[in-house]
Protein backbone atom coordinates (compact mmCIF):
# COMPACT_ATOMS: atom_id res chain seq x y z
CA UNK A 1 0.00 0.00 0.00
CA UNK A 2 1.42 3.54 -1.06
CA UNK A 3 1.60 6.13 1.56
CA UNK A 4 -0.87 8.22 0.70
CA UNK A 5 -3.81 5.48 0.53
CA UNK A 6 -2.76 4.44 4.04
CA UNK A 7 -3.13 8.45 5.29
CA UNK A 8 -6.03 8.36 3.40
CA UNK A 9 -7.43 5.79 5.55
CA UNK A 10 -6.29 7.04 8.33
CA UNK A 11 -7.98 10.50 8.08
CA UNK A 12 -11.08 8.55 7.07
CA UNK A 13 -10.94 6.23 10.06
CA UNK A 14 -10.30 9.47 12.39
CA UNK A 15 -13.86 10.79 11.09
CA UNK A 16 -15.70 7.77 11.53
CA UNK A 17 -18.08 7.77 15.03
CA UNK A 18 -15.64 4.64 16.63
CA UNK A 19 -14.67 4.64 20.24
CA UNK A 20 -10.94 5.82 20.12
CA UNK A 21 -9.94 2.20 21.93
CA UNK A 22 -11.02 0.54 18.29
CA UNK A 23 -9.51 3.18 16.09
CA UNK A 24 -6.36 2.51 17.54
CA UNK A 25 -6.65 -1.28 16.85
CA UNK A 26 -7.97 -0.36 13.45
CA UNK A 27 -4.33 1.34 12.97
CA UNK A 28 -2.60 -1.12 14.35
CA UNK A 29 -3.80 -3.67 12.19
CA UNK A 30 -2.90 -1.54 9.42
CA UNK A 31 0.53 -0.84 10.77
CA UNK A 32 1.12 -4.75 10.54
CA UNK A 33 -0.05 -4.93 7.45
CA UNK A 34 -2.94 -6.74 7.96
CA UNK A 35 -5.71 -7.15 5.17
CA UNK A 36 -9.52 -6.42 5.38
CA UNK A 37 -10.18 -4.53 8.20
CA UNK A 38 -13.36 -4.40 9.22
CA UNK A 39 -15.17 -3.08 12.51
CA UNK A 40 -18.95 -3.95 13.24
CA UNK A 41 -21.15 -2.22 15.60
CA UNK A 42 -23.21 -4.95 16.99
CA UNK A 43 -24.40 -3.30 20.12
CA UNK A 44 -28.34 -2.86 19.03
CA UNK A 45 -28.51 -6.90 17.68
CA UNK A 46 -26.22 -8.71 20.39
CA UNK A 47 -26.13 -9.27 24.09
CA UNK A 48 -22.61 -9.87 23.93
CA UNK A 49 -20.23 -7.33 22.88
CA UNK A 50 -20.67 -3.59 20.83
CA UNK A 51 -18.04 -4.14 18.22
CA UNK A 52 -16.23 -6.58 16.05
CA UNK A 53 -12.64 -6.02 14.97
CA UNK A 54 -12.00 -8.23 11.84
CA UNK A 55 -8.64 -8.87 10.17
CA UNK A 56 -7.01 -10.93 7.74
CA UNK A 57 -3.29 -12.19 8.04
CA UNK A 58 -0.91 -13.81 5.08
CA UNK A 59 0.33 -16.24 7.70
CA UNK A 60 0.28 -17.61 11.12
CA UNK A 61 3.68 -15.65 12.09
CA UNK A 62 2.14 -12.16 10.66
CA UNK A 63 -1.42 -13.09 12.98
CA UNK A 64 0.43 -13.54 16.56
CA UNK A 65 2.52 -10.32 15.39
CA UNK A 66 -0.86 -8.51 14.74
CA UNK A 67 -1.92 -10.38 18.01
CA UNK A 68 0.69 -9.31 20.19
CA UNK A 69 0.90 -5.58 19.02
CA UNK A 70 -2.60 -4.83 19.78
CA UNK A 71 -1.87 -6.10 23.29
CA UNK A 72 0.81 -4.16 23.97
CA UNK A 73 -0.68 -1.41 22.58
CA UNK A 74 -4.07 -1.37 24.56
CA UNK A 75 -1.99 -1.94 27.46
CA UNK A 76 0.05 1.09 27.10
CA UNK A 77 -1.99 3.52 25.77
CA UNK A 78 -5.50 2.70 27.31
CA UNK A 79 -4.46 0.00 30.75
CA UNK A 80 -6.24 -2.68 28.93
CA UNK A 81 -5.65 -6.34 29.26
CA UNK A 82 -7.81 -8.71 27.28
CA UNK A 83 -10.45 -11.01 29.62
CA UNK A 84 -9.58 -13.97 27.54
CA UNK A 85 -7.50 -14.82 24.11
CA UNK A 86 -7.92 -17.87 22.64
CA UNK A 87 -5.99 -19.33 18.86
CA UNK A 88 -2.84 -17.46 19.58
CA UNK A 89 -0.96 -21.30 19.88
CA UNK A 90 -2.51 -21.57 16.31
CA UNK A 91 -2.71 -18.55 14.71
CA UNK A 92 -5.40 -19.26 11.97
CA UNK A 93 -7.82 -17.38 13.97
CA UNK A 94 -7.09 -15.54 16.60
CA UNK A 95 -9.56 -14.06 19.57
CA UNK A 96 -8.98 -11.35 22.29
CA UNK A 97 -11.88 -10.45 24.29
CA UNK A 98 -12.04 -6.95 25.73
CA UNK A 99 -15.98 -7.31 26.79
CA UNK A 100 -16.98 -4.32 24.70
CA UNK A 101 -14.94 -4.79 21.99
CA UNK A 102 -13.87 -8.46 20.48
CA UNK A 103 -10.74 -8.75 17.98
CA UNK A 104 -10.57 -11.30 15.59
CA UNK A 105 -7.94 -11.97 13.24
CA UNK A 106 -8.07 -14.84 10.28
CA UNK A 107 -5.72 -16.50 8.60
CA UNK A 108 -7.92 -15.62 4.91
CA UNK A 109 -9.07 -19.72 4.52
CA UNK A 110 -10.79 -19.60 7.82
CA UNK A 111 -12.13 -15.95 7.65
CA UNK A 112 -13.75 -16.85 4.72
CA UNK A 113 -14.80 -21.18 6.36
CA UNK A 114 -16.43 -18.95 9.54
CA UNK A 115 -17.96 -16.34 7.30
CA UNK A 116 -18.45 -13.94 10.61
CA UNK A 117 -19.48 -10.31 8.59
CA UNK A 118 -22.10 -12.75 6.76
CA UNK A 119 -23.12 -13.99 10.18
CA UNK A 120 -23.78 -10.18 12.00
CA UNK A 121 -25.27 -8.76 8.11
CA UNK A 122 -27.55 -6.48 9.70
CA UNK A 123 -24.81 -4.94 11.78
CA UNK A 124 -22.93 -1.12 10.83
CA UNK A 125 -20.42 -2.04 9.22
CA UNK A 126 -17.15 0.06 8.61
CA UNK A 127 -14.61 -1.07 6.02
CA UNK A 128 -10.46 -0.05 6.60
CA UNK A 129 -9.84 -2.12 2.91
CA UNK A 130 -5.79 -2.83 2.77
CA UNK A 131 -3.78 -5.03 1.31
Amino acid sequence: MKSEEFEEIIADLKKRKIPTEIKKVVSTMMDKKAEKVVVLKIKAISEVTDYLVICSGNSTRQNSAVCDEIQRMLKKQFKRRPFGVEGQREGEWILLDYIDFVVHIFSEETRQKYALEKLWMDAKRYDFYTG
